[in-house]
C-alpha cells in the first residue's frame, strides 16, 4: 500500500502538437522539465513503430537532460526492445500498437502473447530495467503478467474515463477497485491510466493499493487554456487530496 501517488506525465502530445507543423517546437523536453517544476514525479512518453509523435532522439534528450525517472512505454517489438536497452530507461511499459488507432486501445493481452511476451520481460528486466504491463482490469490478465515475471503492471482505466451513464462509471470503478486489490494481493506492484481527467482521477487516486498514476492527453490540452504548470499543479493537488482523505480516515 502507497501512502504518496506518484505522478507520471507522459508527454506524447507535446511532440503530437511539433510534429503537425514540423520543426522543434513546442519540444517536449521543455515540457517534461516544465511537470516536473509542477510536481510530477516521473516521465512518460510513448516510442512509437510509426514515430507520429516522440521521435527517438526525444527519447534520447529525455534520458540525458530530465533528472526524473523516465518510463518508456512501448510495443514489443525487436526494434523497441534494442532501442530501450539502449536508452536503459528506469521502467519500460509494454504496451499493445496498432498502426491504425488514434491511441491505445485497450490493454496488452499477456495471457494469449504470453510466448511472444516472455522474451522482452526477461531482457529489459535483466538490463535492470522495470517491466510493467499495460493491462486491462482482470484477474486472469493480472495472473499472467505475474508468470510472466513483470514485477509492475497499469490498469487501463479508459473504460471508466469514456463511461456514458453513472451506472456505467460506477460498474467499471469497481472492475478496476477489484482488480487493484487482486494484482496488490499476488505481489504485483500496481499503476493506473488512460483518459484520466479532474472529474475521473479522485476516485482512482483513492484506491490505496495503487502506487502511480500516468496522465498525459487531458493534461496537454488543459494547458492550452491554464499552462502546463497550473494544469499539473492542479492535478497533483486532486490527486494528493483524495488519497489524504482515505489515509486519514
Amino acid at each position: 500500500m502507497s501512502s504518496k501517488l506518484r505522478l507520471g506525465v507522459n508527454i506524447d502530445h507535446v511532440a503530437t502538437i511539433r510534429n503537425a507543423r514540423g520543426g522543434d517546437m513546442p519540444d517536449p523536453v521543455r515540457a517534461a522539465a516544465l511537470a516536473k517544476a509542477a510536481g510530477a514525479d516521473g516521465i512518460t512518453a510513448h516510442l512509437r513503430e510509426d514515430r507520429r509523435h516522440i521521435h527517438d532522439a526525444d527519447m534520447k534528450r529525455l534520458r540525458e537532460e530530465i533528472d526524473l525517472p523516465l518510463n518508456f512505454e512501448m510495443a514489443a517489438t525487436d526494434e523497441m526492445l534494442s532501442i530501450a536497452l539502449e536508452t536503459k530507461p528506469h521502467a519500460v511499459c509494454l504496451v499493445p500498437e496498432k498502426r491504425e488507432e488514434r491511441t491505445t486501445e485497450g490493454g496488452l493481452d499477456v495471457v494469449g502473447g504470453h510466448n511472444h511476451l516472455k522474451h522482452y520481460v526477461t531482457e529489459l528486466g535483466k538490463a535492470g530495467i522495470r517491466v510493467s504491463l499495460f493491462i486491462e482490469a482482470s484477474e486472469a490478465q493480472l495472473d499472467g503478467a505475474k508468470s510472466l515475471g513483470a514485477p509492475v503492471v497499469e490498469i487501463h482505466t479508459g473504460a471508466y474515463c469514456d463511461a456514458k451513464t453513472e451506472q456505467q462509471r460506477t460498474h467499471e470503478l469497481e472492475r478496476i477497485r477489484h482488480a487493484v486489490q487482486y494484482g496488490a494481493g499476488i505481489g504485483l506492484e500496481v499503476h493506473a491510466g488512460h483518459g484520466l481527467n479532474f472529474e475521473t482521477v479522485k476516485p482512482i487516486a483513492a484506491m490505496p493499493e495503487i502506487a502511480e498514476l500516468n496522465i498525459g492527453h487531458f493534461l496537454i490540452g488543459e494547458a492550452v487554456f491554464v499552462g502546463l504548470e497550473a494544469a499539473i499543479a492542479e492535478m497533483r493537488h486532486l490527486m494528493d487530496e483524495a488519497r489524504n482523505q482515505v489515509l486519514n480516515k
